[in-house]
């Protein structure tokens, strides 16, 4: 394989190499004598006090630079590629991946597969194992990278290779047992299929991942997202209250099996399980500190819970609210918690009517009914004929990160205008709620 080029982006004011005259340009290719695979082999080798930095010019000259530093100290440096590399791209063909169940036509970054353990640290990605060597292990123990999210769907070896259609899959596992050993932290994720890895088979997988705990903090089980699009794929069945419930109790009496061995719960039940088995959500010590928030994990309990302690912060506040009527926007999935919790903003401040509705996934299918998966066109079709009042309320999770687009490249600009309403995009915290309700101009 092609070994990347460290072309360098831009240099920062200031820093160590912009006294050294390096520009935005030139290619960083050794540290120490040593070639540089990626990002961790860079802030690694620039650890030292003292090191040597071979540059090349645009023109082919080369540089030989001696740096003395502090401990730690960056060069300041970006580079064109924020991991000085390729990203590694997934090679299974799982029976459940949402990407595979995508419609065409859209764009093209949607269909990107990564399985690249650096993005785990990095970023929180779940990855499979597959895509490692003994020399990536290695390394990721040498540089102390922790902690790791495994995506491990099963602990029974020829299933996990059934389910991952990778035959390497199952001998995967033995990684885990280095990444144990090597005490490095790490979090885990089932994704639940009906008939495939639950009932006995999950039972097995949840005895086998809690002799790894404590290393290994957290594990999430979750329900398999079904999408319309499924259409020569593996014939999974979407999961009913009482299959929610036998996961529940399972998962609860593992819990109590991993508080007597550490004093934390370690397996948890993702919301979806518990919305569908029509169950109180559990209280917020049953969640470690949130530890699987990013996996559906207690989102419902701490939002409830910080929109509770919100209203109690402000209630003898004089806060002016203006009288009007305003619609909140989501997922069929969140929508009775949000009605609640609008209702006790409500009581709060009756000068406010708030009406929640819930949109429906024509886009991907009924069985979608996360709020992250509607589309601009969904919620044009569904809300136009609805009576909004002065403000439409949508969770942030509906738009593209950092951008005010929709999944389906449908602008927030263009919903507004097809509206004929003010739109107001709303943070996850209890506390957004809730302003993002009494305050107009939030």
């Amino acid at each position: 394989m092609k070994k990347a080029k460290h072309i360098i982006k831009s240099v920062n004011p200031g820093s160590i190499a912009e006294e050294l005259e390096i520009e935005p340009g030139d290619e960083l290719l050794m540290i120490n004598d040593t070639e540089i695979e990626d990002i961790f082999d860079y802030q690694f080798l620039c650890e030292d006090e003292y090191i040597e930095v071979l540059i090349k010019k645009p023109d082919g000259e080369e540089w030989l630079l001696e740096v003395d530093k502090e401990m730690d100290e960056d060069l300041g440096i970006q580079f064109e590629e924020g991991l000085m590399d390729t990203y590694r791209s997934c090679h299974n063909k799982c029976i459940f991946c949402f990407i595979d169940q995508m419609p065409p036509g859209m764009r093209e970054t949607l269909y990107f597969k990564d399985d690249d353990t650096r993005l785990s640290f990095l970023q929180g990605n779940y990855v499979t194992l597959t895509n490692l060597a003994d020399k990536d292990i290695d390394r990721m123990i040498r540089y102390n990278l922790e902690p790791i999210n495994i995506s491990f769907q099963t602990m029974n070896p020829e299933l996990r290779c059934m389910m991952l259609n990778n035959r390497f899959a199952g001998e995967a596992l033995k990684k885990v047992d280095k990444l144990y050993e090597a005490g490095l932290r790490m979090n885990g994720q089932i994704v639940l299929c009906k008939g495939v890895n639950d009932g006995k088979e999950l039972e097995f997988s949840l005895e086998k991942l809690l002799e790894y705990h404590p290393v290994l903090e957290s594990v999430s089980v979750v329900p398999v997202g079904l999408s319309k699009y499924r259409d020569g794929l593996y014939p999974l069945e979407p999961f009913e209250k009482q299959d929610a419930c036998e996961v529940i109790d399972m998962i609860e009496k593992y819990q109590q099996k991993a508080l007597q061995k550490s004093g934390m719960h370690f397996i948890h039940a993702s919301d979806e399980w518990y919305l569908l088995a029509g169950r109180e959500m559990p209280s917020e010590e049953s969640y470690d500190g949130y530890l699987q928030l990013e996996n559906g994990v207690g989102m419902i309990r701490l939002l409830m819970t910080e929109v509770s302690d919100y209203l109690e912060d402000i209630k003898d506040e004089n806060i002016k609210v203006k009288p009007g009527k305003i619609s909140i926007a989501t997922g069929r999935l969140a929508a009775p918690t949000l009605r609640k919790l609008a209702k006790q903003v409500a009581e709060q401040f009756p000068e406010v009517e708030v009406n929640v509705y819930d949109i429906r996934n024509d886009f991907f299918g009924e069985r979608i009914t996360v709020a992250g998966l509607i589309t601009g066109q969904d919620l044009i079709a569904q809300m136009k004929e609805k009576e909004i009042g002065d403000r439409l309320l949508i969770p942030e999770c509906m738009m593209r990160s950092g951008e005010t687009v929709f999944l389906d490249d449908i602008t927030l600009d263009q919903v507004q205008s097809a509206l004929q309403v003010p739109i107001t995009i709303v943070k996850s915290s209890g506390m957004d709620f809730v302003r993002s309700i009494i305050d107009e101009n939030y």
